[in-house]
């Protein structure tokens, strides 16, 4: 019988951070098996591990509705249930090292980051959904679209109050990010000089929004050390999950000569 496990990533409290299932046997489980399984766990999403090819740990995402290259708080989810040590997961992505200590911090390294310009028009239509204007913007943080390990489209605000006032139109986002091939869309307000708030929407997996995003804060972590907009070597605390009411806390550390982007934070099992 498949055991799911479930746990909370990014937080130390199961009342805060982001639910993800876990399922540590899923050698035996098809596509549509697995996609069943995440639609009855209703999270955003649940792993299966499917083998161990080499030591390795074969890793797949699945949403309620559709299967992702790479998700980041069930890989801190999966290595938590693991365990302490050092654990290598084989993603659609490509092979993410996952570090656990013996306090339940879990430290991913996304595979390599890039940047892309975002078209005008994909611009527009963003906004356009979002139900924001081009004076909500930052323009010192420029929109963008990061990759690590999935593409999301990166959006600054000049103020949290924006960020907060959150209310999109979820058909004509969730039909734009299909069409480009986005799994979510991070939004961001920088609080500090090391410190954002940040929001992820996430329709194309029949989920309003994330709780707690890992690969869109590795994805945020390559844009701003591409665009030079934090030093080399920055450590830097994203806020996620407080307009939900589940509170969550991401560390995103750049390691210089590194291509990937470590993402760090606790998880925990939720009692059932």
């Amino acid at each position: 019988m498949t055991e799911i496990q479930r746990y909370v990533a990014f937080s130390a409290d199961p009342r805060g951070g982001n639910p993800a299932g876990v399922v540590l046997d899923a050698g035996g489980l098809g596509d549509a098996e697995m996609l069943a399984i995440a639609a009855e766990v209703g999270y955003s999403e649940t792993a299966f591990v499917t083998g161990r090819p080499g030591g390795a740990y074969r890793v797949r995402y699945f949403s309620p509705v559709l299967e992702v290259p790479f998700c980041g708080h069930a890989t801190v989810a999966t290595a938590a249930a693991l365990g302490p040590g050092e654990h290598l997961f084989v993603t659609n992505a490509g092979e993410v090292p996952v570090t656990v200590g013996t306090d339940g911090v879990a430290t991913l390294t996304s595979v390599a980051t890039s940047v892309a310009d975002l078209a005008a028009g994909d611009l527009t239509a963003l906004l356009a959904a979002l139900r924001w204007g081009r004076d909500d913007l930052d323009t010192a943080l420029p929109p963008r679209v990061a990759y690590a390990g999935a593409y999301h489209p990166i959006l600054a605000v000049t103020s949290r109050e924006r960020l907060a006032g959150l209310d999109y139109d979820v058909p004509a986002l969730k039909a734009l990010m299909t069409e480009r091939g986005w799994t979510t869309v991070q939004l961001v307000h920088r609080a500090g000089a090391a410190e954002f708030a940040v929001r992820n929407p996430f329709p194309i997996g029949d989920v309003y929004e994330d709780p707690a995003t890992g690969a869109a804060a590795a994805a945020l972590g390559g844009y701003l050390r591409e665009l030079g907009l934090v030093p080399a070597d920055a450590t830097l605390l994203l806020r996620q999950g407080d307009d939900l009411g589940r509170p969550s806390r991401i560390t995103v550390r750049l390691v210089p000569g590194e291509p990937g982007v470590r993402v760090s934070g606790a998880a925990v099992p939720i009692a059932t």
